[in-house]
């Protein structure tokens, strides 16, 4: 895990610095794709990502070294070939895994935050979830353990796997030729983040595009039916924690007012959307007209769009910190700040949000945030950190000050709406 955040400390500035470069980019062609509030949402969902995967806070149902010891056939030893398998092992199972969050409701949950954004851009593919907190998609390796690919090599593409895949969230790229027939390329995305009915559960596989043509997911980008980005249950919310569980809720109500015991149990297992006809009678749910310019947008004065930046710009400070001096960190700490940060990015959204209670969140969450800085657990920061003490700590006297600032204003969220 000390790798894992050593690494984040390179991969987070790129991703920041290439998401600026489209945004200027757009700007200088008179083709934003960029929102400002739905950008800061993009960004403070990775945060959360990171949080979650820096503490460990998953359970693995079934791990690779596992299946690698019973399943295996063949021992390979490291090697070029070994690495171009386990790559396409991996790519294999990432179809798989990816196709069941689309298809089955209760794994759509997990999912749904990558596809909440009613934007794409690089940004949208930093909305990665928290809520996958049962890892399975070992299951979908034995391929790999068959061959003998080792634990070791898998750990380290895993990851470059994952990242190989933020660079075709992008409007600004057009069809690549014969490239379209090998690889998936911004076009063959742009198809599976839209909405329109043609484009629905299309385009599923993470590099290869292979698997989408031979398992009968692929369509075209056509330049007749441009492409409406989000969901048809739309999010109408800038809260990524919310949004990650958004759908795990909806599920949950539907099962509490089914009358049939049978219709309980098998709506986390029917296709995603699926509902009880007493429920859908009762608590009809209108999907999202197809329209471009359908799209949650709050309006923000220049005051508003200050605090939420000044709100983004200290968290990210804050995760900064975190990951940079991880290993020397105490389990309990790293534990306890992650809560604060994950607390903090709750709160600073649902006050753009315009909830009502946000407010006194936030008041609350300042004053909660200087208590813990002044735990014995964080001493240390008074002595060895005096410059990031002193910043937290204005940080967070900050917060409850725009809490009790923000009460005095108009809240209506239902103007959002």
């Amino acid at each position: 895990m000390n790798t894992y955040a050593a690494v984040l400390l390179w991969a987070i500035p790129a991703f920041l610095v290439l998401v600026l470069i489209e945004i200027t980019y757009g700007h200088f062609t008179k083709r934003q794709t960029y929102n400002f509030m739905d950008t800061l949402a993009s960004l403070s969902s990775g945060m959360t990502n990171i949080i979650k995967d820096a503490l460990g806070l998953a359970f693995i149902l079934i791990s690779y070294p596992f299946i690698l010891e019973h399943l295996g056939v063949f021992q390979l030893e490291s090697s070029i070939a070994v690495y171009g398998i386990a790559f396409i092992c991996i790519d294999f199972a990432s179809y798989w895994v990816h196709r069941l969050n689309h298809k089955i409701n209760i794994f759509w949950n997990q999912h749904l935050i990558h596809h909440s954004s009613e934007e794409f851009n690089l940004a949208c593919a930093l909305r990665q979830s928290i809520s996958n907190l049962i890892g399975f998609g070992a299951l979908f390796l034995i391929p790999a353990a068959i061959f003998g690919v080792p634990a070791k090599v898998i750990m380290i593409l895993a990851p470059l796997h994952l990242f190989a895949q933020f660079w075709y969230h992008t409007q600004h790229i057009g069809k690549l030729g014969f490239l379209e027939y090998i690889i998936v390329t911004p076009s063959q995305h742009r198809v599976h983040h839209a909405i329109n009915p043609i484009y629905i559960d299309k385009n599923l596989a993470a590099i290869f595009c292979v698997w989408d043509r031979l398992f009968g997911t692929f369509q075209e980008e056509l330049d007749s039916e441009p492409p409406v980005y989000g969901t048809l249950k739309a999010s109408k919310s800038w809260n990524p924690i919310w949004i990650n569980f958004q759908h795990l809720w909806q599920l949950t109500k539907d099962a509490w007012y089914a009358k049939k015991r049978i219709d309980k149990l098998k709506i986390w297992f029917m296709p995603t959307g699926w509902r009880p006809a007493d429920v859908e009678k009762r608590f009809p749910i209108i999907p999202r007209a197809i329209d471009a310019t359908n799209k949650y947008a709050p309006t923000y004065t220049g005051p508003w769009k200050m605090i939420a930046l000044v709100h983004f710009i200290s968290l990210t400070l804050l995760l900064f910190f975190f990951l940079g001096n991880f290993s020397e960190l105490s389990n309990l700490f790293r534990l306890h700040f992650g809560i604060v940060l994950l607390f903090s990015i709750f709160g600073y959204t649902a006050l753009m949000d315009f909830h009502q209670w946000a407010p006194i969140y936030e008041i609350f969450r300042g004053l909660l945030g200087n208590l813990f800085i002044f735990l014995p657990q964080c001493i240390f920061l008074r002595i060895e950190h005096p410059v990031f003490f002193g910043f937290f700590v204005t940080y967070f006297l900050v917060t409850t000050a725009i809490g009790v600032w923000s009460r005095s204003k108009e809240f209506n969220r239902s103007l959002a709406l």
